[in-house]
């Protein structure tokens, strides 16, 4: 990328009120805004001078001042199950991945949020690979913007993907601003025009930024559970110091007085030995008694010296049914993608300069204030 380029507006990284503030600024009419929106996000394009039915003098001022700036590809891979993932160039030696997932009633794309993550998961590849620094607006549209491009359409000239989770590297919510930039253009008509019940935002439990995304952005909730109680889930979810397990369960509840699903989803990865034993069952149907819920049971997904195990699949059934039989709507996560490192705690993408960062963001997000 030129200097000159380097000097431009990217237009992805604004919603549709920034983007009529933008042009108002450049004496553009409101109305140009949604042209230019549906141009970018539902036509995929990034060329102004494609752009036909912008006055020509709008598309000059666009050419100078401003771009479309996608997310380069630095790899692609299809695993045999259909599961694709990209690898796009997020700049200074960094890249993150990106996993389309293809289902028979619908297409789920996971993206990420974080260039790493600091969290510290401990079963979590992603974790593992330490924090650089939170994706910008852009950077985390652009992910849907490539991976459309890349997919096109069905044979009825529908979209490919129909669902988006915030899944991928890193925390969300730790991003908060331009994650929530990024999911109005998801959910906006002149976007993607995506069902606030298809976009799902995944954290491992930080509660003031739940409670302001109730408010700001109400999408449907995954939550990073794993642990039945405070002590296991101290060791394997660090966050958990700071944000225990009651808090997080009123937490739970106080968003789904406006969330678009009426019932929250935990994730739960199945370590052997460590959180699917019978009595982790059974903490399990009491803690979420008072919570509107559905359980995914996620086998573990192996990486490197993780130093965990997956769980039988005599004990994920026996675990599973113990909390069906408890009235709580729970599936089992079939493993996708595993091929290509693409399954859920898999995702490692290209973390660079990140030491200092990681302490940094360690303090902020995980030592008790």
């Amino acid at each position: 990328m030129s200097k000159n380029n380097r000097m431009k507006t990217n237009l992805l990284d604004y919603s549709l009120p920034a983007l009529t503030e933008y042009l108002a600024g450049i004496g553009e009419k409101p109305f140009r805004a949604k042209q230019l929106m549906r141009w970018i996000h539902q036509g995929g394009a990034s060329d102004f001078d494609a752009m036909t039915d912008l006055a020509k003098s709008l598309r000059a001022k666009l050419q100078t001042r401003a771009e479309v700036g996608i997310p380069a590809l630095m790899a692609a891979q299809a695993s045999k199950d259909g599961t694709r993932k990209w690898l796009l160039d997020v700049g200074t030696g960094n890249g993150v991945e990106t996993v389309f997932i293809p289902e028979t009633e619908r297409g789920t794309l996971c993206i990420s949020s974080q260039v790493g993550c600091a969290l510290e998961c401990t079963f979590c590849s992603t974790g593992r690979q330490g924090f650089n620094r939170n994706l910008s607006a852009a950077e985390i549209i652009g992910q849907l913007w490539w991976a459309n491009k890349a997919l096109g359409v069905t044979p009825k000239n529908e979209r490919v993907i129909s669902n988006v989770v915030m899944m991928g590297m890193g925390e969300p919510l730790a991003n908060y601003d331009n994650v929530v930039t990024a999911l109005s253009v998801m959910l906006d008509d002149h976007g993607y025009g995506l069902s606030r019940r298809r976009v799902t935002v995944s954290t491992s439990g930080m509660i003031p930024q739940m409670d302001r995304l109730k408010d700001d952005m109400p999408v449907a909730l995954a939550v990073s559970l794993h642990a039945s109680n405070d002590a296991v889930r101290d060791e394997i979810v660090p966050l958990n110091k700071k944000y225990p397990l009651k808090e997080l369960m009123a937490a739970c509840n106080r968003y789904l007085a406006k969330a678009p699903r009426d019932f929250v989803t935990f994730e739960y990865v199945m370590l052997d030995g460590v959180n699917d034993r019978v009595q982790h069952a059974r903490e399990l149907v009491a803690l979420v008694k008072d919570t509107p819920c559905k359980f995914n049971l996620i086998p573990f997904n192996a990486f490197p010296n993780s130093g965990y195990e997956r769980s039988s699949n005599h004990q994920i059934a026996v675990f599973k049914d113990i909390l069906m039989e408890a009235g709580i709507v729970t599936t089992v996560r079939k493993t996708r993608g595993d091929d290509i490192d693409a399954a859920c705690g898999q995702l490692a993408g290209q973390v660079r300069d990140k030491t200092s960062r990681q302490m940094k963001w360690q303090q902020i997000y995980l030592e008790k204030q």
